[in-house]
């Protein structure tokens, strides 16, 4: 390029010639020059600078592309969502009362899951999650976002609305949550053996599957979750008020009793419907524990006494031989049987708790539950005849009742069905059921002879049961039965105004090794009401009670499960629409208290 001289000759003379300053122009030279050098330098900038700028756009796009796929994509961890692809859903009804209210029900929640390569700072993050979840250890979580090759860890499968909160607040970009909905029980630890309890199934990030794991929530599961029944509740027989009053009775029974555990049913004698079902210790299903790994496995919250414990019950067996002779005429009330003692074959003994008499009539023998009378009666009918009436009644299968528990309750019968083991089943040795079998096996012999199948789902019509005994023997057997609370071994069931009718039974446990143990026994009273045509029946059992307000400790049914069950139909008659028969008569009670 040719530079031209600021300051040429020629011009500088003509500038001379007419009077102008050649410095003058020869600065106004330099001025023009800066400014095209300065827009010369501005225009490559400028383009510099878009250059720049286009290359932070696309850097910035592709790590907000790359964030927005890791959100928006599944977990790298392998999850149970992908079976067979279908999608997961978690709609399941609601199970309600005979009255409608909510016994379970789905709430929306969200889960808490981890991506550590997202996570800013583990460590923090762990502290601060085992201060919000204190079943959670801050160095096995920090342990977990740190493991090597880590991309997905889960947290929590489901928390509250203040745990969400508080983890949003902590600030850690690598926490992450995914809606899904839990099962919720809004009443806590009621009625939990009958609801059972669910849990997660399938799921991912995005949904988690419902489904039922013990009690009625695993036996209709199926039906819960089936989207073809659009989602009309599970309607259960419980009443909800009755359940919670049962429950609280029992609870302060146990207590008092200092007993292992307990429980209670109440049922319609008629139909078999289920209006209480109580066993206790209990849980609460919203937080179901484990099983148990090791030890008695009825030491667990989780064992339902109702339907899987099994266990001899003691002389509320006595009902069955002498409904049993009643129906079949070999036998009246007032017909007379050899009760001498002791009744002896071959080595066995058989006895009575307190002999009275070496002759009693069979209303006698029922009322102040004599061992020797009813084995007498059994001897009468025979082996083949006691084993197909107890099989009528459904003493020898399991429960029908609608808990997936019910089939490990099944009885436990004897190996050889001697004519002993006859004579000491027929007071309640030597063959265990649980307290469901014997509320079943009862109704009949109370509601003029029809059998029942226990149910715990309310229905409108329920199918008539064979007839087992007749009417005319059930009404003999009811007088017998109120006359056991009027003046024989259960008069503290004698709630003035409802003319309740029951039976007791006190059971020495065996022990695993053969033989019985001293001072441990079951207590049982089964009771109906109102005689002489009851509407419900009450079954209460107590495992190891004892009853210390006198000198000496009582274990009897009579002093345990008796007045547990008499408070039970003292507070819940008035809740079942019954009103008290205040005119109508009433035995005195006397103060016999025997098994």
């Amino acid at each position: 390029m040719t530079r031209t001289p600021l300051r040429p000759l020629a011009r500088i003379l003509q500038s001379r010639a007419r009077g102008e300053n050649p410095d003058a122009i020869e600065r106004e030279n330099i001025r023009l020059r800066a400014e095209a050098d300065r827009a010369r330098a501005h225009a490559r900038a400028e383009g510099r600078l878009l250059v720049l700028a286009v290359a932070f756009f696309l850097a910035f796009s592709v790590v907000g592309l790359r964030m927005g796929l890791e959100a928006a994509s599944d977990p790298r961890e392998p999850t149970m969502a992908t079976r067979g692809g279908d999608a997961i859903t978690a709609n399941r009804a609601d199970i309600v009362d005979r009255q409608g209210r909510v016994l379970a029900t789905n709430l929306v929640t969200h889960a808490l899951y981890a991506q550590p390569p997202q996570m800013v700072d583990p460590a923090r993050a762990a502290r601060e999650l085992a201060a919000i979840f204190p079943d959670e250890d801050a160095e096995r979580l920090e342990a977990r976002f740190t493991r090597e090759g880590a991309r997905f860890v889960w947290v929590r499968r489901r928390m509250s609305p203040e745990q969400l909160q508080a983890v949003h607040d902590i600030g850690e970009p690598g926490l992450l949550f995914g809606p899904r909905e839990m099962r919720l029980y809004p009443n806590g630890r009621m009625a939990a053996h009958v609801l059972g309890g669910a849990s997660f199934g399938r799921e991912d990030v995005r949904a988690a599957e419902v489904i039922g794991v013990a009690g009625v929530e695993r036996i209709f599961d199926t039906e819960l979750r089936d989207p073809a029944a659009g989602g009309a509740p599970l309607r259960l027989s419980l009443d909800l008020s009755i359940q919670a009053a049962v429950t609280e009775v029992l609870e302060r029974g146990v207590a008092m009793m200092s007993a292992r555990g307990g429980t209670a049913i109440l049922m319609e004698a008629r139909t078999g419907q289920i209006v209480a079902l109580v066993s206790l210790p209990d849980f609460d299903p919203n937080d179901r524990p484990s099983p148990l790994v090791e030890g008695d496995p009825a030491d667990s919250p989780l064992f339902n006494r109702a339907v899987q414990g099994v266990y001899e019950l003691g002389s509320v067996f006595k009902a069955f031989p002498v409904a049993q002779a009643l129906d079949r005429g070999i036998l009246r009330p007032d017909s007379i049987v050899d009760t001498a003692g002791p009744l002896r074959w071959g080595r066995f003994r058989i006895t009575d708790f307190r002999s009275r008499g070496a002759r009693q009539s069979v209303s006698d023998i029922f009322v102040h539950s004599s061992n020797i009378g009813t084995a007498r009666i059994a001897q009468m009918m025979g082996i083949e005849a006691q084993q197909e009436f107890l099989g009528q009644i459904g003493l020898l299968e399991a429960s029908p009742v609608e808990l997936t528990e019910a089939p490990q309750g099944r009885p436990l019968t004897p190996r050889n069905w001697s004519e002993l083991s006859m004579m000491t089943i027929s007071y309640g040795h030597g063959l265990s059921v649980s307290p469901m079998h014997l509320a079943a096996a009862y109704a009949p012999l109370v509601n003029g002879g029809t059998t029942v199948t226990p149910s715990l789902v309310q229905r409108p019509r329920v199918p008539a049961g064979e007839q087992v005994i007749s009417a005319e023997a059930s009404a003999a057997f009811n007088v017998m039965m109120r006359e056991t609370v009027a003046r024989g071994t259960a008069t503290m069931a004698n709630v003035a105004g409802y003319h309740v009718g029951g039976k007791t039974g006190t059971a020495d446990k065996p022990r695993a090794t053969g033989g019985y143990y001293e001072g441990k026994v079951i207590a049982t009273f089964v009771g109906a009401w109102p005689m002489p045509d009851p509407e419900y029946l009450l079954v209460v059992t107590l495992d190891e009670p004892v009853e210390t307000s006198g000198t000496e400790p009582r274990r009897t049914a009579g002093w345990t499960a008796v007045p547990v069950a008499g408070e039970i139909i003292r507070r819940t008659a008035p809740m079942l629409g019954m009103r008290p028969d205040v005119a109508g008569p009433r035995a005195d009670a006397v103060s016999s208290m025997r098994p």
